[in-house]
């Protein structure tokens, strides 16, 4: 009898034990709940436009442009914007020294224009585009949207979509866009 009274004072022990620590394992799993699901959240982008074109390496013409053209500040702002973003190649492209001409303080307001014409308001995603044919820009012409045989912004492939930044997105296109 008295073995039979230690075995179930053990066998308490042991299960108390094991209770014990599985409340404590419980615990630590739902403390640690909070830090694995936190990153599956998607967090908004902490640059806006012009910091992600900056930061990108091959935005250096169009943030010269956007400084020269002092865009900076509205392409900065709450938006949202949705910026088709010519590529230094894109500027590469176009006639010996126009890139230079525009960049002179006497032709800022062609610069602006032509920049503005690169902005849409709103924040537009690739989804959204496959029903569009057009959109107004900012400078307040619109651009023809081609979705036949990828996407085309005017004459211009689009060649990276959605790339966010806080206060929009961006698609990178590779060839810049002129206003008419």
């Amino acid at each position: 009898m008295l073995i039979q009274k230690k075995q179930a004072v053990m066998t308490l022990l042991v299960a108390g034990a094991m209770m014990v620590f599985g409340l404590t394992a419980c615990k630590k799993e739902e403390a640690a709940a909070p830090e694995t699901a936190a990153p599956a959240v998607a967090e908004a982008p902490a640059m806006n436009i012009v910091e992600v074109a900056s930061s990108a390496g091959s935005f250096n013409t169009l943030v010269a442009a956007v400084k020269a053209a002092g865009l900076v500040e509205t392409l900065s702002g709450p938006g949202p914007f949705t910026v088709f973003a010519p590529t230094d190649e894109a500027f590469a492209k176009l006639p010996a020294g126009t890139l230079d001409d525009l960049l002179k303080p006497e032709n800022k307001e062609q610069l602006v224009k032509i920049l503005t014409y690169h902005v849409v308001p709103g924040q537009v995603m690739a989804a959204d585009v496959a029903g569009l044919t057009t959109a107004t820009t900012v400078q307040g012409q619109n651009l023809a949207i081609d979705t036949s045989s990828g996407v085309k912004v005017n004459n211009a492939n689009v060649v990276q979509t959605d790339i966010a930044a806080s206060n929009g997105v961006i698609h990178v296109i590779d060839t810049v866009l002129l206003p008419q």
